[in-house]
C-alpha cells in the first residue's frame, strides 16, 4: 500500500505508516476481542484517510490503546496529516489544547464509539510541509508548548529502535505505555515498521488479566518506566511464566543502578535481556541505551547513542572535570523545534541538534552517565514535570511556594499553615501533574527559603521536603479519637488505595486505579461508597469510574450535616426493608422485589458494561453472578439438613423450572433465581462480539430494545402459559431491562422516554394492587432524574448496611422471622434484618476466599 493517490502533490507521508498493507496477511493488532492483520490494518487506514480528506488538516487526536485511535493516527500520518496527540485520561489537557491549537478535526470517543468531529472541511492553519506529529513535553498538564516532529524525525527513531532492538517480524509487543506518550508511540512505530504484532491493551501490569493476555498472545516484549519495575516486584514477576519473552525495555526516567543489575540478572537467568534506555520527546523518543551484555556490569550509565545519533559534550564552569559536561545530541531523530502558538505551526526546522539539559560524562568504556540536570525540569515516574509551571498553578490558587524535584519525587515548599492545606495543595499537584501522592512532598512553612542574594533556594526546599518531615505534615492529625493512624484513615491517594485494596480484595491498586476497573460490583458498591463520603463528603455521581487519584484529596471537607446518599442504595434500603416488613406482616407495602430487579438492571450497567474489553466484562459479570448464586445454594443445603421445606429444585434454584407446583414454600427463592436467570441470560448475550459491538455503539438503543422485546412476555403477546407455570424472569425481564437502559439514559429525552415507559407499562401488571406499581413507577422516576437524596450521615450507615445486604436479608429472613413472629412481630422483623447483615458479612468473606474464575483466550476469537 502507498500513499493514497488522491494526496496533492508534494505532500509528505511517513513511510512505515503508508506502507503497513506490504506485511500482507501477518498479524498487526492483538485485542480482548480478536485479532487484524496488516491487510485488514491497512484496508481500515485507507478507509479513515479517505475521510479525513486530501487537503492537509490539523487533526487532535485523543489517544488511547484501541484499534480506533491507532487507525486514526495510522490515517494521518499515512494521508500527511499533522497529528496533535494528546492524553485519553485527562480531560481537562483535551479541553486546554483544543482552546489553544484550534483544531481542524477532532478524533475522540463518544459513547463507546469513536467519532471524527470535523470542524471545518479545509484548516484554519498554515502548516509547514515537513510537520507529522505534535506532543506535549509536559505529561498532562495540557501545556501549550509541544515539540514539533517530522515524517523523518519519526521515520528514523522508528528505524533505530528497530535496529538495535533486533525486532523480528515474529515479535509481539505489549502495549504497557499510553500511546500519547512518546515512549510508548515508538513501541507501536517500531514494531510496525518491522511488521511485528501489537498486543493492544490499557491493562496495567498489575493486573492479571494482562499476563493472561500477553501468554495467550505470545508476547515477546514489554516496556516499562521505573514505576512499572515497582509493579513487577508486587506481581511476582520474577517467577512467572513467559515462554515467548524476549527482551524488556526501560526508560521514561533514572532506574535505581541496583535495580538495572537485579532485572538483568533476572533475565539472564530467564533467558530475556534488559535494554536500559535514555530519550526525551525532543529527540522522538530515544537517544541512547544500554547493551544487555553492560547492565550488570555498567547499571548507572545511559549507555552508547543510537544508531544515527551522536553525543557530544559542552563544558559547564559550574560543572568542572574532564568528559564531564551538557550532553548534547545530534542526529535525524531531532526535532523541527517548539511550538508554543497555532502561529508556530508553519515553522519549519529551528534546532540542529538538542541540548538535553542533562550533565553528563563519558567514561573509559565510551558509556555516558548521567550525573545532574542544568535546568529546573524534573523526570519523575516517567512524567517531566516544569516546577515552574507547577509553582505558577500554585499561585493560582492562592499558595505562594517554591518547588524542585529529582528522579523520586517533587518537592514543594509553600507559606501555609494546617493539615487541610498540606492535603489541599498535594492534591492540587497530583491532580494538576498525574503524580501519585507518594511523589509530591509537601513542607508548610512560614517564610520560603532564600540565598543570600535573595534568589530561591531550591537545595534548600529538597531538604525541607525530606520523607520524614513531609510525612510529619501528612500525618500530624493522627489523634483524633479513633485511635487509628491517620495513614489508615485519610483522603490522599495513597489512603484510598489501601482502602480500595481491603474492601475489593485486590492487589496492586494504583492511583489510576477505579471502582469499575477494580471488578467493583453492586454488592461491593455501598460498602465503598459509604466509606468514601465519609472521608472525601460528596462523592461524585461517576466516582465509580474515576481514577482513584481524581477523587478526594483537592476536594473540601463536606460539612457533617447535609450528607447525601445514592439514589439506587436508597431503593435497595427500602425494598428489602418493605419485604421483610410485609412478609412478617408489621406492614403491607409490596412491590420491594420487583424494585430490587429493575435496580439490578440499573447496576448491571454501571458496574459491568464498561469500556472494559468483551472478555473481562463477561469474567466479571459472570463473577458477581457467582456472588449471587453460591451464597444462596450453601444457605438453601443448610436449610435442607435442617427440614423438608425445601428440595433440590430449591438446592440448584431451579424450582421456578422444575419444582412441584403449588408448594408454599419452593416459591421462597423466586426473585433470587429470576435474578440468576436474568444475569446469565444477559452476560450470555454479551458475549457475543455482534451483540457486544452493539452495546458499545447503542450504549442505550439495545436496553431499551430488549426492553420492548420483554414487553412480548409481559403482555404474553406470544400465546405463553399463564404467569405461574413460568419461571418468573420471563415475565419480569422488562423491568431488567428497562433498568439498565435507565442507567445509560444521558440525554433529557432519553430520560424521558424510560420514564414514559414505566408509566406506559407497569400499570395492570399487578391487578388491583395499584400501590405496588406506583412503588415501581416511583423508582424508575427517581432512576433517572434524581441520582442524590439529602441525608444524614446516621442514615447512610444504616442505609449502606441494609442495602450491602440486602440479597442475603431476603434469603435468610424465611427461616427468621417464623422462629420469633410467634412472640413478637416487631422483633422478628429487627432480627431478620440483623441476621441478614450477619449472614452478609459472612458470605462477602467467603467469595473473596474463592479463586478467580479462569480466563479463556479471547484473543484468538475473530475480531469482526
Amino acid at each position: 500500500m502507498t500513499a493514497p493517490s488522491a494526496l496533492l502533490p508534494g505532500t509528505k507521508t511517513v513511510p512505515f505508516a503508508a506502507r503497513l498493507a506490504s506485511h500482507g496477511d501477518r498479524t498487526a493488532v492483538l485485542t480482548a476481542d480478536g485479532t487484524l492483520t496488516y491487510r485488514e490494518l491497512a484496508a481500515r487506514v485507507e478507509e479513515t484517510a479517505g475521510r479525513l480528506g486530501h487537503e492537509r488538516r490539523l487533526i487532535l487526536l485523543v489517544g488511547a490503546n484501541t484499534v480506533e485511535a491507532l487507525v486514526v493516527h495510522l490515517a494521518a500520518l499515512s494521508a500527511g496529516h499533522p497529528v496533535l496527540l494528546v492524553p485519553g485520561d485527562h480531560p481537562e489537557a483535551v479541553r486546554s489544547l483544543v482552546d489553544a491549537y484550534d483544531p481542524d478535526v477532532v478524533a475522540h470517543p463518544d459513547g463507546g464509539q469513536w467519532v471524527l468531529d470535523e470542524r471545518r472541511p479545509g484548516s484554519a492553519h498554515e502548516l509547514h510541509p515537513d510537520l507529522a506529529l505534535l506532543l506535549s513535553t509536559s505529561g498532562s498538564t495540557g501545556s501549550p508548548k509541544l515539540v514539533r516532529l517530522s515524517h523523518e524525525n519519526l521515520q528514523a527513531n522508528a528505524e533505530s529502535i528497530a535496529g538495535y532492538l533486533e525486532i523480528r517480524d515474529t515479535d509481539r509487543a505489549a502495549t504497557t505505555l499510553p500511546m500519547h506518550y512518546c515512549y510508548g508511540l515508538s513501541v507501536i512505530h517500531s514494531h510496525l515498521l518491522r511488521g511485528a504484532a501489537l498486543i493492544l491493551t490499557d491493562l496495567s501490569v498489575a493486573d492479571s488479566c494482562f499476563w493472561e493476555m500477553f501468554r495467550t498472545g505470545g508476547g515477546t516484549t514489554f516496556a516499562g518506566v521505573p514505576y512499572t519495575f515497582d509493579l513487577l516486584d508486587r506481581v511476582g514477576f520474577a517467577s512467572m511464566d513467559l515462554p515467548h519473552l524476549r527482551y524488556v525495555t526501560q526508560a521514561g526516567g533514572r532506574l535505581a543502578p541496583d535495580r538495572v543489575r537485579r532485572f538483568a540478572a533476572l533475565g539472564r537467568a530467564a533467558g530475556w535481556e534488559l535494554f536500559a534506555m535514555y530519550g526525551q520527546t525532543e529527540a522522538t523518543a530515544r537517544m541512547a541505551y544500554l547493551p544487555p551484555g553492560l547492565a550488570e556490569t555498567h547499571p548507572e550509565a545511559a549507555g552508547v547513542p543510537v544508531p544515527g545519533g551522536s553525543f557530544r559534550l559542552q563544558p559547564l564552569p559550574e560543572w568542572p572535570g574532564e568528559n564531564t559536561g551538557e550532553l548534547v545530541y545530534a542526529g535525524p531523530n531531532v526535532m523541527l523545534g517548539y511550538a508554543r502558538t497555532p502561529e508556530d505551526l508553519a515553522l519549519g526546522r529551528t534546532v540542529d541538534e538538542l541540548h538535553t539539559g542533562d550533565i553528563a560524562r563519558r567514561t573509559d568504556q565510551g558509556l555516558y552517565e548521567i550525573i545532574g540536570r542544568r535546568s529546573r525540569f524534573a523526570k519523575i515516574l516517567g512524567l517531566r514535570i516544569d516546577p515552574a509551571q507547577v509553582e505558577a498553578m500554585l499561585a493560582r490558587h492562592g499558595f505562594t511556594s517554591l518547588c524542585s524535584g529529582d528522579d523520586e519525587a517533587l518537592a514543594i515548599a509553600a507559606v501555609a499553615a494546617g493539615t487541610a492545606a498540606a492535603r489541599r495543595i498535594r492534591g492540587l499537584v497530583t491532580g494538576e501533574c498525574g503524580l501519585p501522592a507518594r511523589a509530591v512532598r509537601v513542607r508548610l512553612v512560614a517564610d520560603l527559603p532564600r540565598l543570600p542574594s535573595g534568589k530561591p533556594d531550591y537545595r534548600a526546599v529538597r531538604e525541607l521536603a525530606r520523607p520524614a518531615a513531609a510525612d510529619a505534615d501528612a500525618h500530624a492529625d493522627a489523634g483524633s479519637g479513633s485511635g487509628a493512624p491517620a495513614r489508615d484513615r485519610g483522603n490522599g491517594p495513597e489512603d484510598l488505595c489501601r482502602l480500595y485494596s481491603r474492601i475489593l480484595d485486590r492487589p496492586g491498586v494504583t492511583p489510576d486505579s477505579t471502582f469499575v476497573g477494580l471488578g467493583g460490583d453492586s454488592l461491593s458498591y455501598v460498602e465503598m461508597s459509604l466509606h468514601l463520603e465519609e472521608r472525601l463528603g460528596r462523592l461524585p455521581a461517576d466516582w465509580h469510574t474515576t481514577p482513584i487519584r481524581d477523587l478526594g484529596p483537592a476536594r473540601e471537607e463536606a460539612p457533617a450535616r447535609g450528607r447525601a446518599v445514592e439514589t439506587s442504595v436508597a431503593l435497595r434500603a427500602m425494598a428489602i426493608f418493605c419485604i421483610v416488613g410485609s412478609h412478617v406482616h408489621v406492614f403491607g407495602i409490596k412491590g420491594g422485589a420487583h424494585l430490587l430487579l429493575a435496580v439490578a438492571g440499573y447496576n448491571f450497567a454501571r458496574f459491568h458494561l464498561t469500556t472494559a474489553a468483551r472478555g473481562e466484562r463477561v469474567r466479571r459479570a459472570c463473577l458477581s453472578i457467582a456472588r449471587v448464586a453460591v451464597p444462596s445454594m450453601i444457605w438453601v443445603g443448610f436449610v435442607l439438613l435442617l427440614n423438608d421445606d425445601y428440595t433440590l429444585a430449591n438446592l440448584l434454584l431451579l424450582d421456578s423450572v422444575l419444582g412441584p407446583e403449588g408448594s408454599e414454600t419452593g416459591m421462597h427463592f423466586w426473585f433470587i433465581e429470576a435474578l440468576v436467570y436474568i444475569l446469565v441470560v444477559a452476560v450470555a448475550l454479551l458475549s457475543l462480539p455482534l451483540a457486544d459491538r452493539a452495546e458499545r455503539r447503542f450504549p442505550y438503543g439495545l436496553p431499551l430494545a430488549l426492553a420492548a422485546l420483554g414487553l412480548l412476555t409481559r403482555y404474553d403477546l406470544v400465546g405463553l402459559p399463564d404467569r405461574t407455570l413460568m419461571p418468573d424472569a420471563v415475565t419480569v425481564f422488562w423491568l431488567f431491562a428497562l433498568g439498565w437502559a435507565a442507567a445509560k439514559a444521558r440525554t433529557r429525552a432519553q430520560r424521558i422516554l424510560v420514564t414514559a415507559a414505566a408509566l406506559a407499562t407497569v400499570p395492570g401488571f399487578f391487578p388491583g394492587d395499584p400501590g405496588r406499581e406506583a412503588i415501581i413507577i416511583a423508582t424508575f422516576a427517581l432512576l433517572v432524574w434524581v441520582p442524590t437524596l439529602p441525608s444524614l450521615e446516621r442514615v447512610n450507615r444504616v442505609a449502606g448496611l441494609l442495602a450491602t445486604s440486602s440479597l442475603y436479608i431476603y434469603l435468610t429472613h424465611w427461616q427468621i422471622f417464623p422462629l420469633i413472629d410467634g412472640f413478637s412481630r416487631h422483633l422478628a422483623f429487627l432480627a431478620s434484618l440483623v441476621f441478614g447483615i450477619a449472614y452478609a458479612t459472612a458470605a462477602n468473606r467467603l467469595m473473596r476466599g474463592l479463586p478467580s474464575l479462569p480466563r479463556r483466550p479471547f484473543l484468538l476469537s475473530p475480531s469482526r
